[in-house]
């Protein structure tokens, strides 16, 4: 089972990363102020990953792949890690959607 890990980052902002049951960073969110802004981030997640629509996929400059999940409004949840190919991308994605309903939440912040 996969477990979303909250972190203080060293501006003291909180983030937390979704990681797949292997330990892999599946998703790394934006930066928090609050607690409960971070809560809700989380459940954003847990919401949004099931639906394929939510998911943008994108080409850095150096153009590998990587993909951001989006909330209803638009805003961007997190964004993944740069992938080899457009098909691990897409494992990634199916990664996200598999671990974040049930993932557990663990608070290193």
């Amino acid at each position: 089972m996969g477990k979303f890990e909250i972190k203080k980052d060293k501006a003291g902002k909180l983030r937390f990363n979704l990681k797949a049951s292997n330990g892999q960073v599946i998703l790394s969110s934006e930066a928090y102020n609050s607690k409960s802004a971070c809560d809700n981030g989380i459940e954003s997640v847990r919401k949004n990953s099931q639906n394929d629509k939510m998911f943008e996929k994108k080409k850095a400059k150096d153009g590998r792949p990587y993909f951001s999940l989006k909330a209803s409004n638009g805003q961007v949840i997190g964004d993944s890690q740069m992938y080899a190919s457009a098909s691990s991308m897409a494992s990634g994605i199916a990664s996200v959607k598999k671990n974040a309903p049930k993932a557990t939440v663990a608070d290193h912040s």
